[in-house]
């Protein structure tokens, strides 16, 4: 098959595109009838519910069959937690860390494995899944709870576990982000992070979950976009550097698998390199397939960019055919399962299923964690709690999109009536001073913190409180760390997400119907 393949439809089988909205719009069309484009990703703007998401994709695979000869991979990050793209109509699965917490890897394996279910029904052939990076800088903007621990043991048992979910669901899945994002201190969606550790010492941690993964036949792996000067000389990020992809990935660790790029219109790429050097540079180096996920323009110039380098030598014809045979060897092997038939429509049932929801809820009731409280048990409630917490707010490019009218004040007020009050994202010290009559006359106080170790005045929040004599529980909404700045004469519980679903976790815990049996996987 690949000897009828023109250069154009060989350079398009390796990028990745996507569109604006929850329709095929006709720029987009355009780009793949001109320029061959292979694979699509999707995000949560693409997604309305799940039977237009179905008849999306169905839309996808015919549009790009038709223009190239070939399915396309339709891909999405589906990870679970604060990272997902799929309605609520679906069955959104707790992250990593959350998983983690109840102690048990087969809670991932049954994640990936209704992940999958659900995906493969909607016409989904690619979860860009799970996360193998090791948290160990606690004050990682981007990763947090998308990381199963900081030990890179545990990272590699629930990972592998939820890898094999998806592949036996029926879906391709990919390890990230190679070769790790867990111990930076900036996002490279906004900036170019540097991990300036010695190749022995990312053996002894980065490295392990995806040497793990390599052996257990993990079908591809994302590369970061992050410098690490002790393994390329140049300023180049790990997407871009071959002595990174060929020369460590493929030839030191033996990976035979799909490399694939983080988007490279991520602040670390664009702006430091631009879009289309960066493609270029990503594929001489030895990715196999680059997304770049948002702007038609930008994909249609790095076509162009990629033929000319091929013509020129940049990049080797036979790595092109050796990059493009691989991805139609994918694609033929989970092409089978996708087949839309009347079967499909049945399949449709399973997304968002009573059963598969009762699975999630079970996993989040067994995640929320206690851990601290100054007497035996968590103080009651009684029968005028205060419920405070600033909103959410998108804490990296990678996460869902968020509710602004959704709060956790609010919803717990709904649940237990009392009262509740949204705070500010970062509190000064005279707003704190304001609330404080407000908490008077109250039972109990529950605060909860979302980021509170990048924002530290929740932190200060919370130990104003702690002086009160008033019962005090402060829950971590997202990253735990939060708690090892918070005073111990308050009860300290974590519940690694900012949803309803967490939150209905966490009621069942304040209101006695169970004890919080998660552990963390980090060290506080």
């Amino acid at each position: 098959m690949l000897s009828n393949f023109t250069l154009e439809q060989k350079i398009g089988q390796r990028l990745a595109a996507g569109f604006p909205g929850p329709t095929l719009d006709e720029e987009f069309k355009t780009l793949v009838r001109t320029y061959k484009i292979g694979n699509v990703i999707l995000f949560s703007h693409n997604v309305a519910d799940k039977h237009q998401l179905a008849a999306l994709c169905q839309e996808i695979r015919a549009l790009v069959r038709e223009a190239t000869g070939i399915d396309p991979f339709i891909t999405i990050d589906q990870e679970g937690g604060m990272v997902t793209r799929l309605t609520d109509d679906a069955t959104n699965m707790p992250g990593a860390m959350a998983i983690a917490a109840t102690q048990n890897p087969e809670n991932a394996y049954a994640a990936g494995r209704i992940t999958a279910a659900e995906l493969q029904a909607l016409g989904i052939d690619f979860d860009l899944a799970p996360v193998m990076d090791v948290n160990s800088n606690p004050q990682n903007p981007v990763i947090g709870v998308r990381s199963y621990a900081d030990n890179p043991e545990t990272v590699a048992r629930f990972a592998l576990r939820m890898m094999q979910g998806l592949l036996d669901g029926g879906v391709l899945c990919a390890a990230k982000h190679f070769p790790g994002h867990g111990d930076t201190s900036l996002d490279s969606h906004l900036s170019l992070p540097t991990v300036d550790k010695s190749l022995a010492t990312l053996e002894a941690v980065e490295l392990v979950p995806f040497k793990a993964a390599i052996s257990a036949g993990i079908p591809a792996i994302m590369t970061s976009h992050i410098l690490f000067p002790q393994l390329e000389k140049d300023t180049l990020p790990a997407t871009m550097s071959r002595a990174i992809i060929t020369g460590l990935l493929k030839e030191s660790l033996g990976f035979k698998g799909l490399v694939i790029s983080d988007c490279m219109e991520m602040a670390a790429i664009k702006q430091f390199y631009g879009t289309v050097e960066g493609t270029i540079a990503a594929l001489a180096a030895g990715v196999d397939l680059v997304f770049i996920s948002h702007t038609n323009a930008l994909a249609s110039q790095a076509a162009s960019a990629i033929r000319q380098a091929v013509l020129e030598g940049k990049i080797p014809m036979e790595e092109m055919d050796s990059s493009v045979d691989k991805i139609v060897g994918f694609k033929r092997a989970v092409a089978p399962s996708l087949l839309h038939s009347a079967g499909q429509r049945a399949k449709l049932d399973q997304v968002g299923c009573m059963e598969h929801k009762q699975l999630a809820a079970r996993i989040r009731d067994n995640s929320i964690t206690l851990y601290h409280t100054p007497k035996r048990e968590l103080p009651e409630l009684g029968e005028n709690p205060l419920f405070l917490g600033c909103r959410a707010y998108r804490a990296t490019n990678a996460s869902s999109m968020i509710d602004p009218s959704f709060s956790f004040p609010g919803y717990m007020h709904g649940l237990f009536g009392g009262e509740g009050i949204v705070t500010a994202i970062n509190p000064t010290t005279e707003e704190i001073a304001a609330l404080m009559p407000h908490t008077l006359g109250h039972s109990c106080i529950v605060v909860g913190t979302y980021n509170g170790h990048l924002n530290t005045g929740q932190l200060d929040l919370v130990n104003a409180l702690a002086d009160s004599r008033i019962p005090v529980i402060a829950v971590a909404l997202r990253n735990p760390y939060d708690l090892a700045a918070l005073s111990l004469k308050i009860s300290l519980m974590a519940a690694y997400e900012y949803s309803a679903a967490s939150f209905d976790a966490l009621a069942k815990v304040l209101s006695n119907q169970r004890q919080a049996t998660g552990r963390l996987s980090v060290n506080l």
